[in-house]
């Protein structure tokens, strides 16, 4: 098969795999509801991992085929992709971000803290279980502490509001539902697993390593939930879901989809990841943080950090 024909077989079942978490999610969302789960407890879990649900279900089939290398491309690939250019595109669009919401108490630290957990566990070019198990037990104490403590009137609002974006307002529950629920996970399946058989065909026809592809096209890919959610908040003047989101998906990121991932076999980190992808993730991590302390993310610094995830890109694109 030639290099166009499975770049669109790419292209194709990335967009599936995109399209079938959206349904999932708010497929899982309506039954969470259903059976009373609190909203903000949807919030904080369904909608949370919907928009990471995409890396982690590729994750996932990749090391079930046999190419565990591309999961760390995919999850340190998305955390930049969401942090320099969703953020940045968002900030642009929104002209400027306010951020009223208190991020340095607790979701900050996570964030840093899972970015770091994720580095060091991965410095060593493998990822195993037992460091999978310890960032899902992480994920775990993250969550609890959110549910315990964080349900204030302005996290519900935000929650609310981020569900009124997703056009998720409907609790009722119809057997269409469940229609849906079940097809977008065979979505899911299906367009997991032929992304990743792309994303093999086109790295052996152009030679170079999966993780080349998974930490450029893949990331860019399955970033473009939190794409769409940040740039429709901004739009609409919430910015606290644009910056939130991106902040939760990245934690997700790190956590979830390496632990779960991890699960099913031992992960490999590339070299290329090593040198360039993490200490990259590293320093956007950081940007992200020293842009949050003034509480506003200027039109400026959205277009710098744009500018930053051209230069990652480039960069990475030079090895082929």
């Amino acid at each position: 098969m030639t290099l166009a024909f499975w770049i669109v077989v790419f292209v194709v079942s990335m967009a599936v795999l995109v399209k079938a978490a959206d349904l999932f999610t708010t497929a899982a969302e309506r039954v969470g509801l259903h059976f009373g789960m609190p909203p903000f407890v949807v919030g904080v879990t369904i909608v949370a991992l919907g928009t990471s649900l995409p890396e982690l279900v590729s994750s996932v089939i990749a090391v079930t085929v046999g190419s565990p290398e591309i999961v760390s491309g995919n999850v340190v690939g998305s955390n930049i992709a969401n942090i320099l250019l969703v953020l940045g595109v968002a900030a642009i669009v929104g002209s400027e971000l306010r951020i009223t919401h208190e991020l340095a108490h607790v979701d900050m630290p996570m964030l840093i803290g899972s970015t770091l957990l994720m580095a060091v566990m991965a410095w060593d070019g493998v990822f195993t279980m037992p460091e999978g198990i310890l960032c899902l037990a992480a994920l775990l104490v993250y969550l609890l502490y959110t549910l315990a403590f964080a349900r204030s009137g302005e996290d519900v609002e935000i929650e609310r509001e981020m569900r009124d974006l997703l056009g998720k307002k409907d609790r009722r529950l119809s057997p269409w539902t469940w229609v849906m629920l079940v097809a977008s996970a065979g979505g899911l399946y299906v367009g997991a697993r032929y992304t990743v058989v792309g994303v093999l065909r086109v790295s052996e026809i152009l030679n170079v390593g999966a993780e080349t592809v998974a930490v450029t096209a893949v990331a860019l890919g399955t970033s473009l939930p939190e794409l769409v959610v940040s740039v429709a908040a901004a739009s609409k003047g919430k910015t606290e879901i644009s910056v939130g989101n991106i902040l939760g998906s990245n934690i997700f990121n790190c956590l979830a989809v390496m632990g779960v991932s991890a699960l099913f076999g031992r992960l490999v980190v590339p070299d290329s990841i090593i040198s360039f992808g993490l200490p990259m993730m590293l320093v956007a991590t950081l940007l992200y943080f020293f842009v949050t302390l003034s509480r506003r993310i200027s039109h400026w610094e959205g277009w710098l950090l744009v500018i930053f995830y051209l230069f990652f890109v480039g960069r990475t694109l030079s090895w082929l």
